[in-house]
């Protein structure tokens, strides 16, 4: 009789032996594998919604990169890497012929580099004309290819003499600009601050011609015998 009771008793603890192992063994590992596995599937998503964004952005900066591409053209052509002073001497005198007005002198100062990267150069300008051709003349500068800044203009009577009356031709004006010029260039010159770089000068340095060298006659036979 002890041991027909006994037997349920013993078939209870085997089956919870078991259900014990099968927990350690089998549910536990696979737990683990689906927690793992929901971390796994949450990065996914994550790098998922990162791409897309990223996918997102360069869709934009390839649909504006025309635009981009004309500003950073225009840009360049403002504020252009190299001084070029004399090009932009060029640019006023045709702006003088545009505008009918005599430039009469014109002076390049040193130039000095500012702290945002960008070199100034100072430009002084003397033009004589009437009120209205220089006030054109002032027009042509707010609209040159290059950027520019006017400083100071100063204007006072009187201009060139009259070949035909040898007196100051009536209405005309001598204006003084003082205005500055802007490259990206930090070493624009021997007047630049910090000065020019090893490459502008040796750029600049001129080779000294090499003297050619003359032929060394040869002997006639008489004198070879």
């Amino acid at each position: 009789m002890m041991t027909g009771r006994r037997a349920p008793l013993i078939a209870g603890i085997v089956m919870a032996v078991i259900a014990v192992l099968v927990f350690l063994f089998v549910v536990n590992p696979k737990r683990a594998q689906v927690s793992e596995a929901e971390a796994k599937l949450e990065e996914a998503r994550s790098q998922e919604i990162t791409l897309q964004s990223q996918k997102a952005s360069l869709e934009q900066a390839r649909a504006e990169a025309p635009t981009n591409r004309k500003i950073i053209r225009l840009v360049e052509q403002q504020l252009p890497p190299t001084a070029d002073p004399q090009g932009f001497i060029l640019l006023l005198e045709n702006a003088a012929v545009k505008a009918g007005v005599d430039l009469t002198t014109e002076g390049i100062g040193n130039p000095v580099t500012g702290v945002t990267g960008v070199t100034s150069i100072p430009i002084t300008l003397t033009l004589s004309g009437t009120y209205f051709s220089l006030d054109e003349y002032l027009f042509q500068l707010e609209t040159l290819p290059r950027a520019a800044k006017v400083i100071s203009v100063t204007m006072s009577p009187g201009g060139a003499a009259s070949t035909t009356t040898a007196t100051t031709t009536t209405g005309t004006l001598t204006m003084q600009v003082t205005m500055e010029l802007y490259t990206t260039d930090i070493s624009a010159g021997p007047g630049s601050d910090p000065g020019p770089t090893e490459g502008d000068a040796a750029a600049g340095a001129v080779a000294a011609p090499v003297a050619p060298v003359a032929p060394v006659p040869s002997a006639s036979p008489s004198e070879a015998g």
